[in-house]
């Protein structure tokens, strides 16, 4: 008689449940998208799968206030203190965008005791870019 092979998330192999506190993460990236409207924060291990992310509408910014310095500050706060928790001690930074949030989310980061190997400045740049749309006739 064949025995049934037992599915990976079944509760007879021992796995119930999620394994969200199982990896120890020594060194990650630190990903800030800084736009005019939210600052978005996200937390990734080397190899780019995301660990942990904030963003400052998810902290209870609404409207204007979402792009401010401070809600930048809060959520880069909430994004590490879970990381820090699963024991990240290094970090790089990768800031992209024009938003206001750039300095005040990595002055959060710099206060949370990672230590951080670079800053690098990611801000796509257009060499020329698109062609400008034709003068209008009047």
């Amino acid at each position: 008689m064949i025995k049934p092979i037992p599915k990976v998330g079944s509760r007879r192999n021992g796995r119930i449940g999620s394994r969200k506190n199982g990896r120890r993460i020594p060194k990650g990236v630190i990903h800030v998208q800084a736009s005019f409207n939210n600052t978005i924060v996200t937390v990734t291990d080397i190899r780019g799968r995301v660990i942990s992310w904030s963003s400052a509408g998810t902290c209870g910014f609404r409207g204007t206030r979402r792009g401010t310095p401070f809600a930048a500050q809060t959520a880069a706060a909430n994004a590490i203190r879970t990381v820090v928790d699963q024991g990240m001690q290094r970090a790089e930074v990768r800031i992209k965008g024009p938003g206001l949030g750039r300095d005040a989310a990595l002055r959060a980061i710099r206060r949370s005791g990672i230590l951080l190997s670079f800053v690098r400045d990611v801000t796509p740049m257009p060499h020329n870019g698109c062609r400008p749309p034709k003068k209008r006739r009047i």
